[in-house]
């Protein structure tokens, strides 16, 4: 292996010494502090450092596949029988990571996938554009594509690093799930159809005699789980019935007493959203349909779900919603009042489908004028925001603003940059809805 660093001039003394370096970074910055100048050049060593890291993440890769082929060639050529040429070869790579053999796997396996399969995706983690994680969705999101459909999801997705680049990890997940189920349809039904047979309940402690209790059920149903839990919670602390619980442990108490009977439910099931083109409902595309918080689903599946609720007792109802033919960007509406309406916010709310803060993607929970309405900021689609409250409360500190911009592209579509108080500034471009891809050719 010291050969095979040895055409690059780099050994692991050499990596091991810059990390005394970048620890030396560190603690002086603890010891000394920094003033408001150097609060600037600090956001800009973090910025460097994440870059780093996916850097290394990407060595990282191509050393596993570097030494998976050389252990199963060393052990070919010595005559050891093909079904052990893999046998402990994911441990030791967990070892060397100080990590698990089942992560040590993973890491394997995604170490494969990105060198022989996803060389745009590599490119961008080796050149530390795309984090370790999320190049991790994607590989998983393609899985079960073949290898020349998961190639187009890379190429479509990373050649162009700008493609990505605010994106939180659920909407890295939507888009290589979308672009899946565009390319094999078939192929993400099927592992749709496997995976429901792995659905169960779990139970794992948690520090101060907590516990999590986790469900892994079909999308559907676990989205309908949430959605009535979340509605019943948000009536009970509307009308005051919630005793100083937050929303979030109101939930927990429903899930509890409606689990071993402690109470009765409070009403039929909730409504659950999907969004979905009129060619993909009623014309036989296979542009996925948009569950709003999940994700996108394949539309043979979204018409499957509205045909059996269509089909049963449950109440169906048909919102339309206009949006431009071109990017599938919803139309703005008006409104002279402060707070956003029912409406209004409703449509801001299927528009930015979460925080639309750059990297986050806590569901929405304020409706907030991109232009503050003291200085003048209307209350329209157009100059709304949605954020979650972290992010609120966050943009109301001191030399922080918002402020709406043209898309560098020139496309008319709701694109907000942000400032932070250190002068760096993020752009958030809203995703869009879903309409039907034009396949080259």
């Amino acid at each position: 292996m010291d050969q095979l660093l040895a055409g690059d001039g780099l050994s692991p003394n050499d990596i091991r010494r810059f990390l005394t370096r970048i620890a030396a970074i560190a603690v002086s910055s603890a010891e000394g502090g920094v003033d408001d100048g150097g609060a600037a050049a600090a956001v800009e060593t973090i910025t460097a450092l994440e870059e780093l890291k996916a850097a290394a993440a990407g060595a990282q890769a191509v050393l596993t596949t570097l030494v998976a082929d050389t252990i199963r060639r060393q052990r070919r050529d010595a005559g050891i029988p093909a079904a052990r040429w893999n046998t402990g070869i994911a441990t030791q790579i967990g070892l060397a990571r100080r990590d698990s053999p089942h992560r040590g796997s993973t890491h394997l396996g995604l170490a494969r996938a990105l060198t022989a399969e996803m060389p745009h995706t590599l490119g961008q983690l080796r050149r530390g554009e795309l984090s370790e994680w999320r190049a991790i969705l994607l590989v998983r999101e393609t899985a079960c594509l073949t290898a020349e459909d998961r190639r187009l999801v890379d190429a479509r997705l990373c050649v162009d690093p700008a493609t990505l680049t605010g994106k939180g990890d659920s909407a890295v997940v939507a888009a290589a799930a979308r672009l899946a189920a565009e390319l094999d349809a078939a192929a993400v039904v099927r592992r749709k159809s496997r995976t429901a047979k792995n659905r169960r309940v779990t139970v794992r402690p948690a520090p101060d005699f907590m516990g999590h209790l986790g469900a892994l059920l079909p999308m559907d149903r676990a989205v309908c789980v949430w959605a009535t839990l979340r509605r019943d919670a948000n009536t009970l602390v509307a009308t005051g019935e919630a005793d100083g619980r937050t929303r979030d442990q109101v939930m927990a108490d429903l899930l509890v007493e409606r689990t071993i009977g402690l109470a009765p439910t409070m009403s039929p099931p909730v409504a659950v959203q999907v969004v979905i083109s009129d060619e993909s409902l009623i014309g036989g595309s296979d542009a996925p349909a948009e569950v709003p918080g999940y994700g996108p689903i394949p539309a043979a599946a979204a018409r499957q779900w509205i045909s059996d609720a269509v089909n049963s007792k449950t109440a169906v109802t048909l919102r339309k919603l206009y949006a431009r033919p071109t990017d599938g960007h919803l139309t703005a509406v008006e409104s002279v009042a402060r707070c956003f309406p029912t409406g209004l916010a409703r449509l801001i709310d299927l528009r930015d489908r979460t925080c639309r803060t750059p990297w986050c993607d806590a569901p929405i929970r304020h409706h907030d004028h991109i232009r503050p309405h003291e200085d003048g900021g209307p209350t329209t689609a157009d100059n709304g925001l949605g954020l979650c409250a972290a992010c609120n409360h966050a943009k109301q500190g001191d030399g922080w603003t918002t402020t709406r911009t043209e898309n560098p592209d020139g496309t008319d579509v709701h694109t907000v940059e942000f400032r932070t108080p250190t002068g760096h500034t993020y752009r958030s471009i809203s995703p869009s809805l879903p309409i039907p891809w034009k396949r080259a050719g």
